[in-house]
């Protein structure tokens, strides 16, 4: 799919969407069951370090996303995979508890759910994640289902089974379907990958670890100039960044008390899907993005920090008008 090339932040994309859809977005990709530990700082080698609260809640980019997505009223599809074990349980429930469809999420035998470890510092709110994946969490194309992956409006991905991403992306792309990616880290064929995609929404270690270029400014502008579709980069409590009329500009994040901030780029991407279905312009969907994923930080945990519709739109209302600027190095 072509997508239109904005002029300025108050242009919309206007994107032609699939009708008769069952799904307005189906996500493919990564979910896990998160063992939270808030530490009074970020521990140093050889020390014993006091938690000060812990917490084992689900998680996970694409999931986060979907479930964020549900919550505001869309209906959303979670393709995934778990393992057969007292996590994979965990993350079934939670979506079952949710009313969400979880009949495209698989149980792997013999297998562990994907689970991470993340140590939180309670003065920053900012996160360290250690992370364990069992390959037999991957998909062989043979087992995604086309009719499933081309179900929805928008299809959203994370890339970590990029072999099953790349199909999945393929699948929608004949089909005029939008795709939208979370890329924070280079994958397997990440070339190929960001071919298939619409809206590649990265982090700045991906962008910097991608193009070889230090500088986060430099490597922006470097990816902008090699990808097609329209390129978001994430940029923390400083907001996130887009290439639009021919200008590098910066959408601030709103000021929080950060506790804990796992998740909040999921909650960005979907925040960012969202708006693309209301049609929204550009600095809309960017406010919107930016002051869900912000509000999120109040909370400890991915999911735990999803707020509702209301709240999220009372907040940008007071924040649209925080101007954007212009990238600089």
């Amino acid at each position: 799919m072509k997508i239109k090339k904005l002029k300025s932040p108050s242009d919309t994309f206007d994107l032609p969407f699939p009708k008769e859809k069952r799904y307005d977005v189906v996500g493919f990709g990564l979910n896990s069951v998160d063992h939270l530990c808030v530490v009074p700082k970020y521990p140093k080698i050889d020390t014993k370090v006091e938690i000060l609260q812990y917490g084992r809640l689900p998680g996970g980019q694409v999931a986060t996303a979907i479930l964020l997505l549900s919550r505001l009223g869309c209906h959303a599809h979670y393709i995934g995979k778990v393992g057969n074990d007292e996590p994979g349980r965990i993350f079934l429930e939670n979506f079952d508890s949710e009313f969400l469809d979880t009949s495209s999420i698989s149980i792997e035998n013999n297998t562990s759910t994907q689970f991470a470890f993340i140590i939180i510092d309670s003065e920053s709110g900012e996160r360290t994640i250690l992370w364990q994946r069992n390959e037999k969490l991957n998909f062989k194309t043979s087992e995604l289902d086309d009719e499933r992956i081309c179900s929805g409006k928008i299809l959203h991905l994370d890339g970590y089974d990029s072999r099953a991403a790349l199909y999945a992306a393929s699948m929608c792309q004949e089909t005029g379907i939008p795709v939208s990616i979370d890329l924070d880290t280079v994958v397997a064929d990440c070339d190929a990958l960001i071919e298939k995609v619409d809206f590649l929404i990265v982090s700045s270690d991906f962008s910097r670890k991608y193009t070889g270029i230090a500088d986060v400014c430099e490597s922006f502008r470097a990816l902008c100039n090699s990808f097609d579709g329209f390129l978001v980069m994430t940029c923390g409590a400083a907001g996130a960044v887009v290439s639009v009329g021919g200008e590098c500009m910066v959408f601030p994040g709103i000021k929080v008390k950060a506790v804990d901030t796992t998740g909040a780029g999921d909650i960005f991407h979907g925040g960012f899907i969202y708006g693309l279905l209301q049609n929204w312009p550009l600095d809309r969907i960017m406010t919107f993005s930016n002051v869900a994923a912000g509000l999120s930080c109040r909370y400890m945990g991915a999911q735990s920090g999803i707020r509702p519709l209301h709240e999220i739109l009372q907040c940008v209302e007071e924040n649209i008008h925080l101007p954007c600027r212009r990238l600089s190095s």
